[in-house]
């Protein structure tokens, strides 16, 4: 008699239905009609035991393969963006070199304004051509990247002073869910961040320090907006976010090419230049992570696809079975075989 696994939802009152899948033969023989598709929608109970070879594209490998692929395939963009990337950041480099080694009296180079736009839209279309790994200050991770912030008037000195204190933490509209934290007088800077990071994690919002020591806010790209624009703090109600914005702003520049207003003022092109080696090295950084990840990804992928050990276990176990003439080695091997076609044999075949 087959086993029923079926997982059920334990809310109270869930309208999600029955979760997962039956293992009995019943139900998966329900699914065909005619014995010569069997071997698509079918299995048996004695096809179903441990060493028994899926088919690749049914088995967990395939679906394991599945996501490793869509890892590979975010690294592999996001390789593209940061190559692109730092070949604008290597002509800018090179150009604002020039134009600070030149006289104060030089021409104007109208092809540094046509550089500075062209990085400047290659930075705004990150979060659709970089993979969702790469942030807004060019750091690549496999995780999504996230969009720092502060909130106005909730540092770290100030909580601190306020302490013993309790600070309730809302996203969402009115009757959101909240949680709590308490805030003692005798804990550090880093034990105060720790403790607003655990309250604000269930609602996908982090908390750490800075490099400065100052009190950051961090969440997804992808739920910045509900954040940004819901967020309220116990006693204050909603309160207002301050975006941090990129280390790298070339919009902001004005390095002057056509009309050559700056071609006299090398601290405005020193840290125009400065900006980009910083982001230059940022930008080595994460093309460094995202091979390293693409490769592990790859690998990954080459072992999910080839059919694992256990599959000559069950090779052996079925020589023998066949081998033997007794009636519980006959009934073994007739169920085993009951609705095998020749495509499902060679499909198993082509796993090896």
């Amino acid at each position: 008699m087959a086993m029923d696994t079926t997982l059920r939802p334990t809310t109270a009152g869930g309208t999600g239905g029955t979760l997962g899948t039956r293992t009995s033969a019943s139900s998966r023989l329900t699914a065909t009609r005619a014995p010569e598709r069997v071997d698509d929608t079918t299995t048996t109970a004695g096809a179903s035991s441990p060493t028994s070879a899926p088919l690749r594209t049914s088995g967990g490998a395939s679906k394991l393969s599945g996501g490793l692929q869509d890892q590979v395939a975010r690294a592999q963009q996001a390789l593209d963006y940061l190559d692109r990337v730092a070949n604008q950041l290597e002509t800018l480099k090179a150009e604002l070199t020039a134009r600070l080694a030149s006289s104060r009296t030089a021409a104007p180079r109208p092809q540094l304004d046509t550089q500075v736009r062209q990085l400047t839209q290659t930075l705004s279309a990150r979060k659709k051509s970089g993979g969702g790994g790469i942030d807004s200050n060019l750091n690549y991770s496999t995780k999504p990247a996230v969009q720092r912030f502060r909130i106005r008037g909730l540092d770290v000195d100030s909580v601190r002073k306020s302490a013993p204190q309790s600070i309730s933490f809302s996203v969402g509209g009115a009757g959101g869910p909240q949680m709590a934290v308490n805030i003692e007088p005798d804990q550090s800077n880093q034990e105060v961040a720790r403790a607003l990071d655990r309250a604000l994690a269930p609602m996908g919002v982090h908390a750490s320090l800075d490099e400065n020591g100052e009190l950051v806010f961090s969440t997804p790209e992808s739920n910045w907006s509900s954040v940004r624009d819901s967020i309220a703090v116990s006693g204050r109600g909603r309160v207002a976010t301050e975006e941090i914005p990129a280390n790298l702003a070339p919009q902001q520049w004005n390095v002057g090419g056509d009309s050559g207003v700056q071609v006299g003022n090398p601290d405005a092109l020193r840290q125009s230049l400065r900006e980009v080696v910083q982001a230059l090295e940022r930008v080595h950084r994460s093309q460094s992570a995202a091979s390293n990840a693409l490769a592990a990804a790859s690998n990954e992928v080459s072992e999910a696809e080839t059919p694992p050990p256990d599959v000559e276990l069950a090779a052996g176990d079925f020589s023998k079975a066949a081998a033997s003439t007794d009636y519980e080695s006959l009934v073994s091997l007739t169920s085993a075989l009951v609705g095998v076609s020749r495509d499902r044999v060679l499909a198993l075949l082509g796993l090896r």
